[in-house]
């Protein structure tokens, strides 16, 4: 199973290629998803044959997780009075969180992802790293351990139901929508964009928060206005065009899409808008890793276009949390950096494309077998490329 993720600034087209890249996608032959929070582009998506199409209601999905879980909450405090399901008002991050749980069970040969805004992209595929980070400070392993024993013990009857037994069942949940994480698939990234000059920026910072999350941006898709006039206007907007159409090949591999007078009125159409485009192959993200450096360790995350202004890195317990203008992520350090102090940080390339935060570790004294460490020392002090 792979995932097309297609995100970009607002009203750039995002929705209109999705949909083009599902019909183009089924029509090839594979069994294909599309997932999205926006209304189809052109009439005729559900009758494509291999295609299925999802619009992801936030509201409905508040509805339906709170309709499972109400009748449990209300069995333990009796003397609470809960809202009907049509009473509950969503809080901010439903939509995100309801387009997660439609990709976690998305069964597909290829999930086309419709992530919508550049601002909601990011909450999406920051939610999977902020849904751990939260699950393991309020309920940590052996608190969930200590919890599941209970679970067995109230199934069995050994133990009265409790209040603090509506928040252990809702631990499982969260535990399997991780384990189903699709972005941790193979995933290929496209952006969307308009050659303005005020596109520029915003793409360069989505590729940044696409990689702090671990996701390379595989392609970029551009609608270029065929601009055939010789008179003033047509002279410097295709001056501009051009000279951003430049910039952004520098951002991502580049793919012209042509701007047509009005949107596309059947699935035809929509077709047409990808003729040529084939996406890139996915690759899963890979997590930084640990590489000995003269004698110590070191972790390289990529931050491309990140400056350093921009860049933040605290350690916190196990996890090394990193910081990118709006956009944080908690990294998990594996068994042998959680047993090393952070020596520093430093962004090399700042601003480029090659733009990597490099961390420097060393073995903590107190958590390290004095005999290892005598190893370590007498060790070849290779560097690591």
């Amino acid at each position: 199973m792979r995932t097309l993720l297609l995100t970009g600034p607002g009203g750039a087209g995002t929705s209109t290629l999705a949909a083009a890249a599902a019909v183009r996608s089924a029509r090839s032959g594979r069994r294909t998803l599309l997932l999205s929070r926006q209304t189809a582009p052109a009439p005729g998506l559900d009758d494509v044959p291999g295609l299925d199409v999802v619009r992801v209601d936030p509201q409905a999905t508040v509805e339906r997780l709170w309709g499972g879980t109400a009748g449990a909450v209300g069995a333990v405090v009796p003397h609470l009075t809960l809202p009907p399901d049509s009473s509950v008002v969503p809080i901010p991050g439903t939509a995100e969180l309801a387009l997660f749980v439609e990709l976690c069970r998305a069964e597909a040969d290829l999930v086309v992802l419709d992530a919508g805004p550049l601002e909601a992209m990011s909450a999406l595929v920051a939610l999977p790293s902020a849904l751990r980070w939260w699950l393991d400070q309020l309920m940590p392993p052996g608190m969930r351990a200590l919890g599941a024993v209970r679970t067995a013990a109230v199934t069995a009857g050994a133990a009265k139901r409790g209040p603090v037994d509506a928040a252990l069942a809702a631990v499982p949940v969260v535990e399997r929508l991780l384990a189903r994480n699709r972005l941790a698939d193979p995933t290929t990234v496209c952006l969307v964009a308009e050659p303005r000059r005020t596109t520029v920026p915003s793409v360069r910072a989505a590729v940044t928060t696409l990689a702090l999350h671990g996701l390379a941006t595989g392609a970029l898709l551009t609608r270029v206005l065929p601009v055939e006039d010789s008179g003033e206007w047509s002279t410097r907007r295709a001056a501009e065009q051009d000279a951003v159409l430049a910039d952004l090949a520098g951002v991502a591999p580049l793919h012209r899409v042509p701007e047509h007078a009005v949107a596309p009125e059947d699935v035809d159409g929509l077709a047409d808008l990808l003729e040529g485009f084939v996406p890139p192959a996915a690759q899963p993200p890979e997590p930084p890793a640990a590489e000995r450096h003269e004698g110590a360790w070191r972790l390289t995350v990529p931050l491309p276009f990140a400056d350093r202004a921009s860049v933040r890195l605290t350690r916190w317990v196990d996890d090394l949390v990193v910081s990118v203008g709006d956009a944080r992520r908690s990294i998990r350090l594996d068994a042998l950096l959680r047993r090393c102090d952070v020596t520093g940080g430093k962004l090399v390339d700042p601003g480029t494309a090659d733009a990597r935060l490099v961390v420097g570790f060393r073995p903590d004294p107190q958590l390290w077998p004095a005999d290892l460490l005598a190893a370590e020392a007498m060790a070849p002090k290779e560097a690591t490329s």
